[in-house]
């Protein structure tokens, strides 16, 4: 299990420490950091020049945005469709997904299937 985050002021003081010639060793010593943290701190101080959370890589997106809005713009004009007719249009327009990747994108876009309360059908002898 990883353990939480150092604070930035923490991370800073050991950069300070290392750049005033002190070791690895002393550093974790006094600052009750394991020796590997330490080390790793200062490589990422080296390499990228700053000791603040990277931003992390995100998975790109399987619909863009222009593919998104065909989407919704075409069950919001014919609310009765399936998802397998969405499909294939989005096959048609170059980006091929699957029926979860298309029902997560129009839930994002506050869209959710819906079945009709089944009514008895009366004619109007029943209603008389």
């Amino acid at each position: 299990m990883r353990s939480k985050e150092l604070f930035l002021e923490l991370k800073d003081m050991i950069v300070s420490r290392n750049r005033s010639r002190e070791g690895y060793h002393n550093i974790s010593a006094a600052l009750k950091v394991p020796k590997n943290t330490v080390a790793s701190i200062i490589l990422k101080w080296k390499k990228f020049g700053t000791t603040k959370t990277l931003p992390r890589a995100v998975r790109p997106a399987k619909l863009s945005n222009q593919g998104r809005r065909a989407l919704v713009r075409e069950v919001t004009k014919n609310p009765m469709v399936t998802l397998t007719e969405p499909q294939s249009s989005s096959v048609e327009m170059g980006e091929p997904s699957r029926r979860t990747t298309i029902s997560a994108a129009l839930h994002q876009s506050g869209l959710y299937g819906r079945v009709a309360r089944r009514k008895p059908l009366l004619s109007k002898r029943h209603t008389q």
